[in-house]
């Protein structure tokens, strides 16, 4: 390094603009060392020189500075944020895609809020143009990040380990020894030469990549932790580009499945039907599912939680295409796989066996209509729509009560007080007119539209609303005929899903784990063992560096030193205490630096292969300890 000489205040501007540090006669001193000449700025060379002038980027350099923020390491952690942030409101809310039953309830539930939440595509959280955006980018950050690194990663592979540095003193857990010998066959083996072809052979059985450089021996090893870092991003890949497939050729549908009836897997027997965006009908698996009995569990000894309900199980038989038939359980997050596909067991409720009778004791309706819960009590609403088969279209708004108990404030309002069925009663608002059936509108079956309606039995009618029991019959108002409540059953809703990028899902993930212990623990580290012939005998110097924080790196290099004079006929215990840490500090930083000078102040170990008594003088600290 070179630094002017001159006082402050003379010399010319020549003198001034030869000032600097010669970088060239050390290329790893940094330009803003201390004793590095000092900044200039555009005034200090004359009247003459121009100021500094950043070149313009232009359209094709802000591109490429924007593909490299893009494609950086960080960009892609910070997607991988904003992505599992931007998941939260699919857990939050309904999903059109899963539950659009609740996503009926919430609008009922919310009407203020819903708007503003369908509108910024929160039911469709996994749909939406937000989350398909954040999702895409985090694609094309990670290929971009992936590529070069793979390129840069197989160019690493391929090379030799680097040449050893002039220095070894300034890495981590630096350690010397001089083998001290009196000359003869007898200390051929302690010559340079067989001492660093043993070091590099007991490197390459300890998986190191191993390079002779003269005197001295270089080897390095850790690569599979860049490995293991490109796995977890590529399997990171993967997993984005099968959820993304396995939802174009995947759907999911529901089905509300009473007791005794099957269920048919056919487009036609769903309520609600999502298909992918690549979805064929031929993917539907052909099997048929007959819902035997639903039985509920709920609370019956602690007063405090007194009918919650503690377990759901929906005993199903299962029928296949080649007529095969298996009875199956379905449970509350254990759902029953058949012809690939999962069936889940979303939600359940009662319904009711209701038939209308005409006058001419024809029945006009005959079905056992579910009824949706809106409370913890089940007590339920429900729609019962008679088109056809009496004088006059009617309509029926019910609610029903699995144990009614009167409200007790005189109005006779009835409420359910347990879940279970202790005293069932079904309730029945009648209205007469025109359905709207004809007008060719879809209308749900959960809902009736009472406008151009006239309420002839409730509350604001002369009769009021009709009250039934299971086996009961009633008269309709107007001589229209009779309503009987045969039974009540339980209901299940069953939700369909199908994906066939499940398994590599499964797959993808198995890597994304395995990669990312793999780059966590580990480490990639260079060994170096140098041999060098002094007046005394042989010096071996041993050293390593870290790739990042290896806190056993020291400790590695330790154990090297050790396996390796022993190798060369050193006993263990001398070895060992020639190797020894007299002072913690003596190991130094992990990423070495100046703190790490060496093993300790020499000394001569009881046992020593010296044939000569001399003690050593060379400098404690730095020459290291002799033998």
């Amino acid at each position: 390094m070179a630094r002017s000489s001159e006082p402050e205040g003379r010399g010319s501007v020549a003198d001034d603009a030869a000032d600097v540090t010669d970088v060239s006669a050390d290329p790893l001193r940094p330009s803003d060392h201390y004793d590095s000449a000092p900044a200039r700025t555009p005034g200090d060379l004359g009247a003459g020189s121009a100021d500094v002038v950043q070149p313009r980027l232009g359209l094709v350099g802000y591109l490429r500075f924007f593909w490299r923020q893009l494609t950086s390491m960080k960009t892609a952690l910070f997607l991988l944020m904003l992505l599992a942030v931007a998941a939260i409101p699919g857990s939050l809310v309904p999903q059109r895609t899963s539950d659009p039953n609740g996503v009926v309830q919430y609008r009922a539930e919310h009407p203020d809020l819903f708007p503003v939440l369908d509108k910024l595509g929160v039911f469709d959280t996994y749909s939406s143009p937000w989350f398909s955006a954040v999702y895409l980018l985090l694609f094309i950050s990670l290929i971009g990040c992936i590529v070069p690194r793979t390129k840069h990663h197989f160019d690493a592979l391929r090379s030799r380990p680097p040449k050893t540095p002039a220095r070894l003193s300034r890495l981590a857990g630096y350690r010397s020894v001089t083998l001290q010998t009196a000359g003869g066959d007898a200390d051929s083996a302690l010559a340079p030469a067989p001492a660093v072809e043993r070091a590099r052979a007991q490197l390459r059985r300890a998986g190191y990549r191993t390079q002779v450089f003269g005197d001295s021996v270089s080897a390095e090893r850790g690569y599979l932790r860049e490995t293991g870092n490109l796995v977890f991003h590529t399997a990171l890949v993967g997993v984005l580009v099968t959820v993304g497939v396995g939802g174009g050729f995947g759907y999911t549908g529901q089905r509300v499945v009473v007791e005794g009836q099957t269920f048919t897997n056919a487009l036609v027997s769903y309520d609600s039907f999502n298909p992918g965006r690549w979805f064929q009908d031929s993917q539907l698996s052909p099997f048929n599912l007959t819902l035997d009995r639903f039985t509920t569990t709920y609370e019956e000894t602690n007063t405090d939680a007194l009918g919650q309900p503690l377990d759901y199980t929906a005993d199903v038989t299962a029928t296949t295409q080649s007529g095969d038939t298996s009875e199956h359980e379905i449970k509350v997050n254990s759902p029953l796989s058949i012809g690939g596909s999962n069936v889940y067991l979303l939600g359940n409720g009662y319904a009711v066996d209701v038939t209308v009778t005409a006058p001419d004791g024809t029945a006009a309706f005959r079905d056992t209509v579910p009824f949706l819960p809106q409370n913890a009590d089940l007590t339920s609403q429900g729609v019962i729509k008679v088109p056809d088969g009496l004088s006059d279209q009617i309509g029926m708004i019910g609610f029903f009560y699995p144990s009614a108990v009167e409200t007790g404030d005189g109005s006779g309002i009835l409420a359910s007080s347990y879940p279970d069925l202790l005293n069932p009663v079904l309730s029945l608002n009648v209205y007469q007119g025109d359905l709207g059936l004809d007008a060719g509108v879809p209308q749900s079956v959960y809902s009736l539209t009472t406008d151009g309606m006239t309420e002839i039995a409730g509350a604001s009618a002369d009769q009021p609303a009709l009250q039934l029991s299971p086996g009961d019959t009633v008269d309709l108002p107007d001589g229209l005929g009779t309503v009987t409540l045969s039974e009540v059953k339980r209901f299940a809703s069953l939700d369909v899903h199908h994906d066939p990028s499940q398994l590599w899902v499964l797959l993808f993930a198995g890597l994304v784990f395995a990669g990312l212990l793999t780059a966590l623990f580990v480490p990639r580290r260079r060994i170096w063992v140098k041999a060098t012939e002094t007046d005394g005998g042989v010096r071996l110097e041993y050293a390593g560096l870290a790739r990042g924080e290896d806190p056993t790196l020291a400790r590695a290099v330790r154990d090297i030193a050790r396996t390796h004079l022993a190798g060369l006929g050193v006993p263990a215990d001398v070895a060992r205490d020639a190797t020894s840490d007299d002072d913690p500090a003596d190991d130094g930083p992990t990423g070495g630096g100046p703190a790490a000078r060496g093993a300790g102040p020499s000394a001569r170990p009881t046992g020593s292969t010296s044939n000569d008594p001399a003690p050593s003088t060379e400098a404690p600290g730095r020459a290291g300890r002799r033998i």
